[in-house]
């Protein structure tokens, strides 16, 4: 009896090759760089569309390269392995995109997914508020019907590369009585009057990556613009987290391997009491668990993106909410432990910036903060293992 062995496709792993010989080319030696300047990189983002890197996961009718799930979780982890902040553009390129895919109209689609596709524009995803984080629903941006248009008012926050991208998934209140049934998703335009942005935030990580304010001062906009009926907004953005909760595992499994990789470099090089420092059985137990951690997160992620893939082809996918949580919460955990025990592998030296490992693990500990934390994922999975 023959059945398909459980491991990625053989394109598959020709993919991860040769994303890892552009990120090792044309990302791994900025990376500091962009890491010191605090700037988003064009020329990496230049490098990711002529490989078609950017996008990937677009479908072949808006002209994208039509990956699925498991292909754009490997090229978000193979260049999360160079450089965490430039993962980002693959990464919310989906996250913005996501909810387009989900509940747009084939007009819109069409409309705003090709741009993305060829390289021209970067989609954002605009949901959290000052006053509604973890508590989306308590939003307060408003969208008021006026004719055929409507007008927005209102300041989300948090915003990954807001400012950089030309399109923004935004959720704003059309019917305050509704609670959470009351919130619509839009497409809003960098250029659409009353647009702008607030100050970059100052981070801990991930600094190549702009994270500022979307402010809303009359935005007016076409209806046409609406993603989905009104009122689905907030269940399009939840349907949405479901499919991207696992590009951020991705993109930690991707931190956690540049760091567990550079350390394994390092202690086999450098020499104490006479002797390589990786014949020490301390250390060696350290790696083993390192590497122990990292691969049981990394198969998690690759079943729950072949859930997520399922889902999106229209195949109803019971367990991919509990999965995608699962994913991101084990394998950001899992990340914070692996890099916070490469920067102790190196000693003294993995303090320093002479090294790549204290900026991943800087940038590891966004992933357990954003797209849910992981204290909202710990009860998003026993919601759905108790309901």
């Amino acid at each position: 009896m023959s059945f398909p062995l459980y491991a990625p496709a053989e394109e598959h792993d020709m993919l991860r090759e040769i994303v890892r010989a552009l990120a090792d080319e044309k990302i791994a030696p900025h990376a500091a760089e962009i890491d010191e300047t605090e700037e988003f990189s064009w020329d990496v983002y230049k490098a990711l569309v002529a490989a078609d890197m950017h996008a990937v996961h677009v479908p072949e009718q808006y002209g994208g390269a039509g990956a699925d799930a498991l292909a754009t979780v490997i090229v978000i982890e193979e260049v999360a392995r160079a450089c965490a902040s430039s993962s980002l553009i693959p990464a919310v390129n989906k996250l913005g995109t996501v909810p387009l895919l989900l509940s747009a109209s084939e007009e819109l689609k069409s409309r705003y997914l090709a741009p993305v596709a060829r390289g021209e524009a970067m989609f954002s995803y605009a949901l959290s508020e000052p006053e509604a984080g973890s508590d989306a629903a308590a939003m307060k941006t408003r969208a008021v019907a006026d004719g055929d248009h409507y007008v927005l008012n209102g300041v989300k926050m948090w915003i990954t590369n807001a400012g950089v991208s030309e399109y923004y998934t935004l959720m704003a209140v059309t019917d305050p009585e509704a609670g959470a049934r009351g919130i619509s998703a839009f497409v809003v335009e960098k250029s659409d009057e009353g647009v702008s942005f607030g100050p970059k935030e100052k981070k801990l990580g991930i600094k190549g990556s702009p994270t500022r304010q979307v402010i809303l001062d009359n935005v007016r906009i076409p209806a046409d613009r609406m993603i989905g009926a009104p009122g689905s907004g907030f269940k399009t953005a939840l349907a949405t987290l479901d499919h991207t909760r696992i590009t951020i595992a991705a993109q930690a499994l991707g931190i956690a391997q540049g760091a567990l990789d550079f350390a394994i470099g390092y202690v086999k090089e450098r020499k104490q009491f006479g002797r390589p420092v990786a014949d020490f059985q301390g250390l060696q137990f350290m790696i083993a668990d390192m590497s122990m951690k990292l691969e049981a997160a990394r198969q998690l992620t690759y079943h729950a993106a072949a859930k997520s893939d399922r889902a999106m082809h229209g195949e109803p996918q019971k367990d991919l909410t509990f999965l995608s949580s699962a994913a991101k919460c084990a394998a950001s955990d899992a990340a914070m432990e692996i890099t916070t025990d490469a920067v102790q592998l190196l000693g003294g030296y993995g303090y320093t910036k002479d090294f790549p490992v204290e900026r991943m693990m800087r940038d590891a500990k966004i992933t357990q903060i954003y797209e849910g934390t992981n204290q909202i994922q710990r009860m998003v999975m026993a919601r759905q293992l108790l309901k």
